[in-house]
């Protein structure tokens, strides 16, 4: 029988220069989280947080590991200060990784190798400039999911994120994502914004690179969690390594499902 507490964890797109400064001043354990990810990548991640610059914070390969240090810095400061052991975690997108981590399904260290190299393959496999994303609010799923198809004409264009009701990000190539952009607001969209994210996630411009980080997902030990972790692509929760790995990799070219994951741990409550 499980309890009714659950962590979330962000992804990219959270990241801002100067982020956590206030709680390294009280709790030098957060600089110390940050110099043990640093020594695996030989960047000082802290430093990047702190004085950017802006436009490198930004980039895929090193917001995923900036991003997972930060949600798991916050973690041990809650963990120092005597905060309990959830019960359920969930991330969104990259956040996954720091969920996996919390649960100790993952060594931290090894996590900051895997979403250093989640961000290098993801670079790769779409080079800046050829593909986008964008947030569309005030249109139903369905409605997004119909302008997607309307408005790809041979390129890829889908729902990547389904964050809220109302709040759908699509992801494809840049010409077909502006398109759509077109549409959503003749549509009656209340508000459509491109994302400054340097590759398209979730969408199937993914699939070669979620083929080579299996690869790189093999080379890592995974364990049973101890925590029930909710997987952004299917909502459910995997519970040995070969299952872990196959939904991280599935994750990559897959539509983040943040409503039902927020769905189905609101049921697991009191």
């Amino acid at each position: 029988m499980h309890g009714s507490i659950a962590f979330v964890f962000p992804g990219q797109g959270s990241q801002s220069l100067n982020m956590l400064a206030d709680l390294a001043n009280g709790h030098p354990l957060v600089k110390e989280v940050f110099e043990e990810a640093s020594a695996q990548l030989g960047e000082d991640l802290w430093l990047l947080t702190q004085e950017g610059p802006s436009e490198k914070l930004s980039q895929t390969r090193w917001t995923q590991p900036v991003m997972l240090t930060a949600g798991y810095a916050v973690y041990r400061v809650w963990e120092e200060e005597g905060g309990i052991f959830p019960d359920f975690v969930a991330g969104h997108s990259l956040g996954e990784y720091t969920a996996l981590v919390v649960a100790d399904a993952v060594d931290f260290v090894d996590a900051v190798r895997l979403v250093a190299e989640r961000g290098r393959l993801m670079q790769e496999a779409v080079p800046e400039g050829v593909g986008a994303m964008a947030a569309i609010i005030g249109l139903g799923d369905d409605e997004v999911k119909q302008l997607c198809a309307q408005e790809a004409r041979g390129e890829v264009l889908a729902a990547a994120n389904f964050n809220a009701p109302g709040q759908v990000v699509a992801a494809g190539h840049q010409a077909a994502v502006e398109r759509l952009v077109e549409s959503a607001r003749a549509a009656g969209a209340k508000r459509v914004v491109l994302l400054p994210v340097s590759v398209p996630s979730h969408c199937s411009l993914m699939e070669p690179a979620a083929e080579r980080f299996q690869s790189v997902l093999e080379s890592v030990q995974f364990r049973s969690p101890k925590a029930m972790v909710v997987h952004n692509a299917d909502v459910q929760s995997h519970n040995t390594p070969d299952s872990i790995r196959a939904i991280l990799a599935r994750q990559l070219y897959s539509p983040v499902r943040w409503t039902d994951t927020i769905r189905h741990l609101a049921r697991q409550g009191p």
